[in-house]
C-alpha cells in the first residue's frame, strides 16, 4: 500500500462507491469516503466520482449533485489542479458543475443499455491513462440510459483540435457524437467517462477483460511520482 490517498464520494444513490474503493485499493493506493455532505476532502491526493443514480437524478443526472456542500470543496481543488476521475453518472455531474464541457443526454434509441463494450484508448496524457497506449483497444462495462454525449459543433472542434477525447467509442452503442466515451479538461487532470473501469479490475469479475485496472495504476503511478 502507498501512501496515495483517493478520496471516493458517495451522493445519495450512489451505486458503485464500493466498486470504486476497491479498485482503488488494488492499484495499492488508500480508498479514503468522502461523503455528500462534507465540507472537507480530508487531504486526498486524487478523487473518484463513481456511477448510480446521485438524487435520484431528478432535475437532470447530476443536477443536484453539482451543489452538495462537498461540490463546493471540490470543484476550486480540480480548477487548482487535483486529479479528479468520474465514471457514468461521476461524468455528468463533472459536465454539470462546468468542469468538463457538453453534456450527456439519453441515449439514442431511448433504450438503457448494458453490456461490455470495445473502446479505443486517444491519448496517454491525461493524469488517469498513462498506463495506455495512444489507440490501444479495451473493453469496459458500460450501464447507462443517459450517456448520449453532446455538445456544439465548436466545443466538438476544440476537444478534438486539443486531443481531449480519450476514449472513443468503437460501435457507438448510444448515439454520443463523434463517437465520444470519455474526455478530459485542458490540463488532463480531470477526465469523465461513461463506461466503468471499476468493474475491470479483477481476474474473478472482470471478464471479459480487466482493462480498467490501467486508470487506477495511471494514477497512482502520477501520485507516487510526484
Amino acid at each position: 500500500m502507498s501512501a496515495a490517498r483517493v478520496g471516493v464520494v458517495t451522493f445519495p444513490g450512489t451505486l458503485d462507491d464500493q466498486d470504486a474503493a476497491r479498485a482503488v485499493r488494488l492499484a495499492g493506493a488508500l480508498a479514503v469516503p468522502l461523503w455528500h455532505a462534507d465540507h472537507d476532502l480530508k487531504g486526498v491526493d486524487a478523487v473518484f466520482l463513481p456511477g448510480g443514480f446521485s438524487y435520484g437524478d431528478y432535475l437532470r443526472c447530476g443536477a443536484i449533485s453539482r451543489f452538495a456542500p462537498l461540490m463546493g470543496e471540490l470543484i476550486p481543488a480540480a480548477r487548482a489542479g487535483l486529479p479528479v476521475l468520474g465514471t457514468c453518472n461521476g461524468f455528468q455531474i463533472l459536465c454539470e458543475a462546468h468542469l468538463l464541457p457538453g453534456a450527456l443526454t439519453r441515449n439514442e434509441g431511448l433504450h438503457y443499455i448494458c453490456r461490455d463494450q470495445r473502446l479505443r484508448v486517444e491519448t496517454a496524457a491525461t493524469a488517469w491513462t498513462t498506463e495506455f497506449a495512444a489507440g490501444q483497444e479495451i473493453v469496459l462495462p458500460i450501464k447507462h440510459g443517459e450517456g448520449r454525449y453532446v455538445a456544439d459543433a465548436a466545443t466538438l472542434e476544440e476537444l478534438e483540435r486539443e486531443g481531449r477525447v480519450v476514449f472513443r467509442y468503437l460501435g457507438n452503442p448510444n448515439g454520443s457524437l463523434n463517437d465520444i466515451a470519455g474526455i478530459t479538461n485542458e490540463s488532463g487532470t480531470v477526465v469523465g467517462l461513461m463506461p466503468h473501469p471499476e468493474h475491470a479490475v479483477e481476474d474473478l469479475t472482470g471478464a471479459p477483460s480487466v482493462d480498467g485496472r490501467g486508470l487506477f495504476t495511471s494514477i497512482l503511478k502520477r501520485l507516487v511520482n510526484a
